[in-house]
């Protein structure tokens, strides 16, 4: 997912869980997130190839949005907005 030209914003917070397995990535997540305000991006860095799946799916279950996914060298960079 990419902005075609368009620069993402900026993150506000940063959450580190390469190493980590699920489910510590998405639980991790959700904590953070619920501390964050309206406007606020969530720099999510994992190298579990689960949270392809499972962090889209919590993300699905707010009213947070994924900005961007991108994947390099095995390692997952995930832009979430905070929405609520």
């Amino acid at each position: 997912m990419q902005f075609d030209g368009v620069v993402p914003p900026r993150p506000t917070h940063r959450l580190n869980v390469i190493g980590f397995f699920c489910p510590i990535p998405v639980s991790e997540a959700k904590k953070a997130l619920k501390n964050m305000s309206f406007g606020h991006v969530l720099e999510l860095l994992a190298d579990d190839p689960e949270t392809l799946h499972d962090l889209p799916m919590l993300i699905d279950r707010t009213n947070h949005n994924i900005l961007s996914i991108e994947e390099t060298a095995g390692e997952y960079t995930f832009l979430i907005e905070v929405n609520q």
